[in-house]
């Protein structure tokens, strides 16, 4: 039969005072450090996987959106009706999701290292923001430092001043990324339209609602082995200075409005807490939606130019373009990828998010 343990009260004085005494302070620190390494490694993960299983989903979604932007961009259709009535009749529904191969690889590939990338610049700002105009300056809500009493109660001055570190972040991560992103963005490109170029190249088709004469399509694959065998692998980065800035400034402003939004909605959340799967879904079509339609005509001069670079034999001078902001030509297929860019944005946080929490 078990016996019990004397308590304190039970033990005499003298047993008491013999007992060794146990350092609690060491065991908690030395847990307390153990936790710490592993939450900084967790953080990480989790965003590395989050964004990648949820850039696979979104972008299968909102592919379709974006193949039809991009034909508009690059060549005359009466409507998104018509370019979708014309892709549909010509190239069947498999012409929709033509080129799906390789963002499918790049995307997620890109928004891994893009969300990464974005992260750690973040933390690493602030810290030197915080450095430079002293220790508190801004506190960001998305971090492990949580915002004291003063900041809860007026968040929008913190607001204000974390905006040039969200936008310096993105910016980063943009233009690093771009360097990644131009030859699958390229590849993808010259998928697309390859059907739309054999077409352009019979004279007998004036009219992009005639029927397409017989072509075999190429695939992504085998149009990225073509532009290195004929342009080289510089090739694959034709038209990079329209992708950097795209890329660039579409991040910063894409990661800026995101941040900006979750919490100007939980700023005036009567009931408070995080943000909940509508503030999600909103704050991420918003971010989409706002980027692209602020760099849409870059994006716009970006398939143009590539579109040349893609119709002429290489080596041959391309025509210089001027960039006409109010021209209607530079807004083609605006509409049809805002609805792309909301649609991918909104299913992309929301899974995102979602899965961030739960891994």
């Amino acid at each position: 039969m078990a016996t019990s343990s004397p308590s304190e009260e039970q033990l005499s004085p003298n047993v008491q005072a013999s007992r060794p005494e146990i350092n609690t302070t060491f065991t908690i620190t030395a847990a307390s450090s153990d936790h710490e390494l592993p939450s900084t490694w967790q953080r990480e993960y989790n965003t590395a996987v989050s964004a990648g299983l949820s850039s696979l989903v979104s972008t299968f979604v909102g592919f379709p959106f974006d193949s039809i932007k991009t034909r508009m961009q690059a060549y005359r259709f009466q409507s998104v009706l018509d370019c979708v009535m014309v892709t549909k009749k010509t190239e069947g529904i498999e012409g929709f999701f033509r080129g799906v191969g390789a963002p499918m690889i790049s995307v997620t590939i890109v928004r891994t290292l893009s969300f990464s990338i974005y992260a750690q610049c973040r933390a690493t700002y602030t810290d030197a923001l915080n450095r430079l105009l002293g220790e508190g300056y801004i506190v960001d809500p998305s971090g492990p430092v949580l915002l004291t009493p003063e900041q809860k109660a007026t968040p929008g001055p913190n607001l204000l001043r974390a905006l040039p570190m969200y936008f310096m972040s993105g910016f980063t991560a943009g233009g690093f990324i771009a360097l990644f992103s131009c030859p699958f963005e390229f590849t993808k490109l010259s998928t697309q339209i390859e059907l739309l170029m054999a077409r352009a190249k019979h004279a007998a088709m004036l009219d992009s609602s005639h029927t397409a004469p017989k072509y075999e399509p190429k695939g992504t694959l085998e149009s990225f082995k073509d532009i290195i065998r004929k342009r080289g692998i510089l090739g694959l980065y034709s038209g990079f200075r329209y992708h950097f800035a795209r890329d660039a400034l579409g991040t910063s402003l894409y990661f800026s409005v995101y941040e900006s939004s979750k919490q100007l909605f939980s700023m005036y959340n009567p009931h408070g807490g995080p943000p909940g799967p509508l503030v999600i879904a909103i704050s991420g079509g918003l971010c989409g939606i706002f980027s692209w339609a602020v760099l849409f005509p870059l994006d716009t001069m970006k398939s143009i130019v590539q579109r040349d670079i893609l119709t002429r034999p290489p080596g041959t001078p391309i025509k210089k373009r001027p960039f006409q902001l109010f021209n209607p030509r530079m807004y083609r297929g605006l509409g049809v990828s805002i609805a792309r860019t909301g649609l991918v944005n909104m299913t992309f946080f929301s899974i995102y998010e979602q899965l961030y929490k739960k891994l």
